[in-house]
């Protein structure tokens, strides 16, 4: 697990070093183990190292034996061992033990066919001093992050925007049309981003840049792929995801340090925590929870690490801790991310970092075996569609939503509607009619709705559970879920892997049918079948809870509720916002009448990120022209 960043070398840069050390600079978190630069007159590449495999032999950028080639590469390749041998028997000759210098030869022997051969997590780019061009990839899942701006004559890189800032030709703007989006998703569900000119590389796609001509060209490698297998029984799936989960732990165990693991209570982590000792290695568990016991899980986490042997080291937050250290957690994160989860995983992964430089971690079984209670709502949806035609839905539908509010309302008005048309993501913190009033200016943009649409209809004539899971691999999972666990466990140097998010558990779980994965009988059904022989009752069949937080009581407490308000009458909130609009919510919220406590947090997010990126302060500062 590393960091890197680079850009192409033009005649507005006098000093291509030093700019490439300022950028190497800002993502120093993602790599305190060492530095390296790759710099001509054509392209300059940075590398932070964070040493987990060939703990002497890995330095990058690397270069291929006649230095041609020369790669910066981020994360880990649990196959380069097997690729290795392949490649030696194709007589190339290897000067490192690292996965970094498989993926150099491979793509010398195989193009960018290597990409069909690589089993791990990553962001890489590899440039060729002959042809002239940049060739770059990103993980099947897009667990490894890599970020582009090709603006104004200038190309510049890297795994977090915020190297972009010690770029003199980067210009900082933010994208105002983008920010209903982000109020309706919590983050934009495609490859654009609040920074004008800046896009993510979407996950299983690859790019080539052309220094001749500054053009960029992307292209998926990887298409997901329902194959959908009915012949099975439950306990057969069972076997197939006990096997294949199994292996893919043992291949995620591959590090030349200290792997520990993170358990919550709930059966993903402690899943994985129980191949671990299952497979005969030794691993710590960490864990972290409030100080409000009712909000906390570590008791059922210390618990069940007493009963696998395995010593659990667990820390605990309070209200301060979590609002202290949101300018931080706001600015690792490089763009908002109101996801109160996100503040105590901050501080499991600092606890940690201080023990281990790896950990194993349960993020993707939800979205990949049909964890979330939403898609137990969208089958129970699907059911009541193939029971009554359409026009007899549509007219329950409208009738329901004239009435005031009533249980099963919302169901009735979702039952008329298209599966892409009631999307739970997209209006997951604001509907399309609610956020205008908000904004400061009117801004006319897509509804969040018609952004998940082209999900939707790249598995056309799938079953709506199906359809769901979907769309959320591609939208919910990339930009929340692991979004934040890598920029929340880089924020304090530690790599966090993803067994789950493993190519050989994708392809098994694509073939599961609907009524195994969430159906009216439950979530996760065929997960659980599996995890059953192995875990406690109370592990493998508790229910899923994300997790909670004391975040709606704090809001509600004088301090807390000042610290908000001060920003929502702020003059960077005025930017934005109607800060009137903003301290009714706040203040609804403070008397009890409703729980506004996630548009809330939606809107301070916001503001906090703001601050750190556009503010006054040194985080904001373009420090090569202050040098200039």
């Amino acid at each position: 697990m590393c960091g890197f960043t680079g850009f192409a070398v033009t005649d507005l840069i006098k000093d291509p070093q030093r700019i490439a050390e300022l950028m190497g600079d800002r993502i120093a978190h993602r790599g305190p183990d060492g530095t390296g630069y790759f710099i001509d007159e054509n392209m300059a590449l940075t590398h932070r190292r964070l040493s987990i495999i060939d703990l002497e032999g890995g330095r990058q950028p690397m270069e291929n034996e006649d230095g041609t080639k020369i790669i910066v590469f981020n994360g880990e390749i649990y196959n380069y061992q097997q690729l290795r041998e392949e490649l030696l028997a194709a007589g190339h000759v290897f000067t490192t033990h690292s996965d970094t210098e498989t993926i150099l030869h491979g793509y010398e022997e195989w193009g960018r066919g290597v990409l069909d051969r690589l089993r791990g997590m990553f962001a890489f780019v590899i440039w060729d001093t002959k042809t002239q061009q940049l060739f770059g990839a990103r993980d099947i899942f897009g667990i490894k992050p890599f970020y582009y701006y090709n603006e104004g004559g200038q190309f510049m890189f890297g795994s977090e925007i915020k190297s972009f800032l010690d770029h003199p030709g980067f210009v900082k703007e933010i994208v105002r049309e983008q920010i209903p989006t982000y109020l309706s998703y919590e983050y934009l569900p495609n490859e654009l981003t609040l920074f004008k000119g800046v896009y993510k590389l979407p996950p299983a796609s690859y790019f080539t840049w052309d220094k001749a001509t500054g053009a960029i060209e992307t292209a998926r490698y990887y298409e997901f792929e329902y194959k959908i297998d009915e012949s099975l029984s439950l306990e057969e799936w069972a076997d197939r995801i006990e096997a294949v989960f199994t292996d893919s732990v043992k291949a995620h165990l591959i590090a030349d340090v200290e792997v520990g693991g993170f358990l919550s209570s709930g059966v993903d982590s402690s899943f994985v925590a129980e191949r671990v000792f299952a497979g005969g290695a030794n691993i710590r568990t960490f864990s972290v929870g409030y100080e409000e016991e009712k909000y906390s899980e570590l008791p059922y986490a210390q618990s069940f690490s007493e009963e696998l042997g395995a010593p659990n080291i667990a820390n605990k937050i309070d209200a301060d801790d979590f609002f202290d250290a949101m300018p931080d957690i706001q600015y690792y994160l490089d763009e908002p991310l109101p996801n109160p989860s996100e503040n105590p995983l901050y501080f499991l992964c600092q606890n940690a970092a201080k023990h281990v430089k790896v950990v194993l971690s349960g993020e993707g079984a939800d979205e990949l075996f049909g964890g979330y209670p939403n898609y137990t709502q969208e089958d129970h949806l699907a059911r009541y569609e193939a029971k009554y035609p359409k026009f007899l839905r549509a007219l329950a539908g409208a009738i329901a939503g004239a009435m005031p509010a009533m249980k099963g309302k919302h169901f009735l008005t979702h039952g008329a509607m298209e599966p892409w048309q009631r999307n739970s993501r997209a209006d997951y913190v604001f509907e399309n009619e609610d956020r205008q009033q908000y904004l400061r200016d009117k801004i006319c943009v897509p509804t969040p709705q018609e952004y998940s649409k082209p999900y939707y209809d790249e598995v056309a004539g799938l079953d709506g559970v199906t359809q769901l899971q979907y769309v959320d691999i591609k939208t919910w999972m990339i930009y929340d879920i692991i979004l934040k666990a890598d920029r929340m466990s880089m924020a304090h140097s530690l790599e966090l892997r993803v067994p789950f998010l493993d190519r050989e558990v994708l392809e098994l779980a694509l073939t599961i049918p609907a009524k195994y994965r969430a159906c009216n009988d439950g979530e996760k059904i065929a997960l659980r079948a599996a995890a059953k022989r192995h875990l406690p009752e109370r592990v493998y069949n508790k229910p899923k809870l994300g997790f909670p937080s004391p975040l709606a009581t704090w809001l509600r407490e004088e301090k807390y509720y000042n610290q908000v308000k001060e920003a929502f009458l702020s003059p960077e909130a005025a930017e934005f916002f109607v800060p009137e609009k903003l301290m009714e919510l706040l203040d609804e919220h403070k008397s009890g009448a409703v729980s506004n406590m996630q548009k809330i947090w939606s809107f301070y997010s916001f503001i906090v990120w703001y601050r750190q990126f556009f503010g006054q302060g040194e985080r904001a500062q373009c420090r090569a022209l202050q040098e200039a």
